[in-house]
């Protein structure tokens, strides 16, 4: 079956001024940048969920047009992110399943594979962990996702997931990019 990710990247970037996943990031569009992570980091497949009016998006990242990338669109992106999350489990299937979200594009390919090895070595859900705090991408087994497609409007994933704390393991990092997400344009100066 292979892996699979799931880029929520559907939201309204209200708090940068709108275009985020568009922004400049090392010469890089931001959502190339995390797409890129993920397949560069041995992902098999990745479902990057957009918003209804993302058009200007799918026009201006390349990486959508990637081998083993899918584009799938969350018609009601207001009911969060796990609504985002749950369009894309239903495009496609995988184990272990990742989530990373869209605006995260400083997370390294080399944490991604050490995460995957993680999982695929002691099972359960594993979280890189970065200076004591816990990050993206998440590592799900894949028993999982008709758990997450249940939960109901205002669950999250972190609710979900709660419920198997005893099978959750952090793994710690030393990936700033693990706990650096992207909400207003100063998030974009490098890293101190």
């Amino acid at each position: 079956m292979g892996s699979l990710a799931i880029v929520p990247a559907a939201g309204a970037a209200e708090r940068f001024g709108g275009a985020k996943l568009l922004a400049s990031v090392g010469g890089d569009k931001l959502l190339e940048r995390t797409i890129r992570a993920l397949l560069d980091g041995g992902v098999d497949r990745v479902v990057v969920v957009l918003g209804p009016d993302a058009k200007d998006i799918r026009n201006g990242v390349p990486a959508l047009e990637a081998r083993g990338v899918r584009v799938a669109t969350n018609r009601r992106p207001e009911r969060g992110m796990l609504s985002s999350i749950q369009t894309g489990l239903r495009e496609a299937s995988g184990d272990p399943i990742l989530v990373l979200p869209g605006d995260m594009p400083y997370v390294e390919p080399a944490t991604v594979s050490a995460l995957v090895r993680e999982q695929a070595q002691r099972g359960g859900i594993v979280s890189p962990r970065f200076e004591g705090k816990r990050g993206h991408p998440v590592v799900i087994p894949g028993a999982l996702k008709d758990e997450i497609l249940a939960a109901g409007d205002g669950a999250t994933l972190h609710d979900v997931l709660r419920a198997h704390a005893s099978d959750r393991v952090d793994l710690d990092v030393y990936d700033r990019g693990v706990i650096r997400d992207v909400d207003v344009p100063s998030d974009l100066e490098p890293a101190p």
